[in-house]
């Protein structure tokens, strides 16, 4: 598809650009999640201190993913508005402002965050895990710029509707991870910090071949050099106001695994954390045909909301909605019947085993979260791509911090559910943070077409 096509794409039906945006953006993330699930496959080999510890890390490395993705998520909405406006200027300026945003950021957060891995680990009560969660976290923390860099030029890529090039990027990355992961634990004998720099080295090749494609090939709708970057403070301002409160959603989920960690060893020690941290990673693998529709949801919407046709963003918030639900509905009703099978996939070692009938049942339970997430995503996806990342952010804060904790202390702690418990709490908590985004958006939508029909 012609750079010319891809811009047609997303400023014509809503439907048909949510569906071939959503597909390789959903391969893209399937890879993702696969070569972070090899990551949890490989060290359950390691026993259950080891993928506790990856647990215990694994909302610190999401901070970092976040940071990315907000970004990312900024520069898109940004984009993509100028593009429904046809202000190429702007496009280019503010793809150009992301990736000057992330190399501040590549250098300046590495500085706070390795002197404090730590003491924050123990916080968390890693316990005896800390010395293996700082040995990984410290080499992704150090080498940030890779994981920054590879969200924000596939956020670029994805805006001007180029998905099919960030999914081949991605690509070379999970098929190289999952290939020298198990070299650099069990070959080389390098351990958990073996499976670090496996993601490292992997992460930044995809780097490599997207700057190849915009620096040296040059054969991207936007432009990104020094030419057309001219410093605005508008430009900063307006991807921030989704960038950050994005890097916060992600922060405060992040925040929650720590919570969820927290209550499950107060209930069951940190076996159950490694439980959780299995059966996370799965259901999170799961969620990704609904990320990868709400992530096209965001260039649709933005770039509707940039050419002021409201009623287009009302039929993609509707459309992007149906088609989550048909796709949640299934993907939970696999996961119920086959979390035998699934958990097996960490106990393949005499260390793990014991852990397997664990991972089933909480999946059983996990598997519903996947029902309750649909209007929420979409919801909050709008409000990002329509330039208001504060409401998603308020909207996610809502979710997770207040009901999902919440919800989850009084089933799992109060009420003396234990485990089960905090998982049953989860899924509630998220189904009403769901109920409350969907109101707010349609409300949002309504009040837009109104004003406009003046």
């Amino acid at each position: 598809m012609s750079k010319t096509d891809n811009i047609e794409l997303i400023r014509g039906d809503p439907k048909v650009a949510i569906r071939k945006l959503s597909v390789p953006t959903m391969l893209s993330m399937l890879l993702i999640m696969m070569y972070n699930l090899a990551d949890s496959l490989w060290v359950a080999g390691l026993g259950s201190d080891a993928l506790a510890a990856l647990g215990f890390i694994s909302p610190l490395f999401f901070v970092i993913v976040g940071i990315g993705n907000g970004i990312g998520a900024g520069a898109n909405s940004l984009i993509a508005r100028a593009i429904g406006h046809k202000d190429k200027a702007l496009a280019d300026n503010a793809a150009s402002h992301s990736i000057f945003i992330t190399i501040i950021l590549s250098i300046a957060l590495p500085l706070i965050l390795i002197p404090l891995l730590s003491p924050i680990l123990t916080l968390m009560g890693a316990g005896r895990c800390v010395s293996m969660g700082v040995d990984y976290g410290n080499v992704v923390f150090l080498f940030m710029i890779v994981f920054l860099f590879a969200s924000v030029a596939s956020a670029i890529l994805r805006a001007e509707g180029d998905v099919n090039r960030s999914m081949y990027a991605i690509a070379i990355t999970a098929i190289l991870n999952i290939i020298i992961d198990p070299i650099f634990i069990y070959v080389l004998h390098m351990g958990i910090v073996g499976a670090a720099w496996a993601t490292v080295l992997s992460s930044l090749i995809s780097c490599i071949v997207m700057g190849y494609w915009i620096w040296i090939k040059k054969d991207t709708y936007l432009r990104i050099n020094r030419k057309v970057f001219n410093y605005a403070n508008k430009v900063t301002k307006d991807i921030c106001s989704v960038a950050i409160p994005s890097m916060a959603e992600n922060i405060t989920m992040s925040a929650l695994i720590m919570i969820i960690n927290g209550m499950l060893t107060i209930v069951a020690g940190t076996t159950a954390v490694a439980v959780y941290a299995s059966a996370a990673r799965i259901n999170q693998f799961a969620m990704i045909p609904l990320f990868g529709i709400g992530t096209a949801m965001l260039t649709v919407t933005g770039t509707a909301y940039g050419a002021h046709d409201y009623k287009k963003l009302k039929e993609a918030h509707r459309y992007s909605i149906i088609l989550g639900y048909g796709v949640s509905i299934l993907l939970s009703i696999i996961m119920f019947f086959g979390s035998d099978y699934i958990a097996l996939l960490f106990a393949y070692t005499p260390e793990s085993a014991p852990l397997a009938p664990l991972i089933s049942n909480a999946l059983k339970i996990l598997c519903l979260f996947l029902i309750a997430m649909p209007a929420g995503i979409m919801s909050s996806m709008t409000f990002q791509g329509v330039g208001k990342g504060l409401t998603s952010f308020i909207i996610t804060l809502c979710r997770s911090i207040i009901f999902e904790v919440i919800f989850g202390y009084v089933i799992g702690i109060v009420l003396g559910f234990g485990e089960f418990g905090v998982y049953a709490g989860l899924v509630i908590g998220c189904a009403c943070g769901s109920l409350l985004s969907y109101a707010w958006c349609k409300l949002f939508i309504k009040r837009l077409n109104k004003n406009y029909t003046k």
